[in-house]
């Protein structure tokens, strides 16, 4: 990603609905986990630190990113309560000889070429009886000019991620699509931007009705994901242990 759109992230991550309802969702799927006391957990790719004060209500955060200027202000968000250092996956992640309880990496494989690699370094990573969670963005048809704007390299199906969670050597404890109420609405806008063109868009907030009712929506998902795999939707989640 741009430097340009890490400051965006930053100015509206706490507050859009998007950003808002993933860290709902997530902190529910983290609740039902099996984690320690105190674990020990490692995000990689933190950008702008939206995610770790989330995180640390459930461990002790440490954290990575390469991209300096998002780092920076993940710092200035954290202060002391993670320890963020400077790398990239797969081979330059700087907790060597460290291990993990719970590695999360949310929507970040789809930026690295080697995405195999990433998840076979995740998995040396964890501790033994340890979790790790990866969410991606769902489906190549549904490829847009906003995944051109935020540098991805692909788009996943359940199907392929599973595939390469396993050549990694790990064991499948669940995958599911995720924001699956909004699917028809994101479908219809990617269809648009093919047939009329637009503009990429961006992470700028919506109007406050829109952006309430959307966080909603979106949120409320962490009430099937409890009991049921999502059948469809934008983005994947999977949960991985070492096989």
């Amino acid at each position: 990603m741009s430097p340009e759109a890490y400051l965006e992230m930053a100015a509206t991550e706490e507050q859009h609905w998007w950003f808002a309802a993933r860290r709902t969702i997530l902190s529910s799927l983290l609740e039902q986990l099996r984690l320690s006391a105190r674990p020990a957990i490692l995000e990689l790719g933190c950008g702008t630190g939206g995610n770790l004060d989330m995180l640390s209500r459930f461990g002790t955060v440490s954290a990575m990113e390469m991209d300096d200027v998002a780092r920076g202000i993940a710092q200035s968000r954290n202060g002391s309560r993670a320890d963020i250092r400077a790398g990239s996956c797969p081979a330059d992640i700087p907790f060597s000889g460290q291990q993990f309880d719970l590695v999360c990496l949310f929507d970040v494989l789809e930026h690295i070429d080697q995405d195999r690699q990433t998840l076979a370094a995740i998995r040396s990573l964890l501790a033994p009886g340890g979790h790790a969670v990866v969410t991606v963005p769902a489906y190549q048809w549904l490829w847009s000019r906003h995944d051109e704007v935020l540098h991805h390299k692909r788009r996943y199906t359940a199907s392929e991620l599973k595939a390469k969670a396993l050549e990694a050597g790990f064991r499948i404890e669940r995958i599911s699509y995720f924001n699956t109420l909004l699917f028809p609405l994101a479908a219809a806008l990617r269809l648009k931007e093919r047939l009329l063109g637009g503009s990429p868009g961006g992470t700028a907030v919506p109007p406050a009705p829109v952006n309430k009712v959307f966080r909603l929506v979106f949120g409320s998902e962490r009430h099937l994901l409890r009991s049921i795999n999502l059948p469809f939707g934008v983005s994947l989640v999977a949960i991985l242990s070492p096989a």
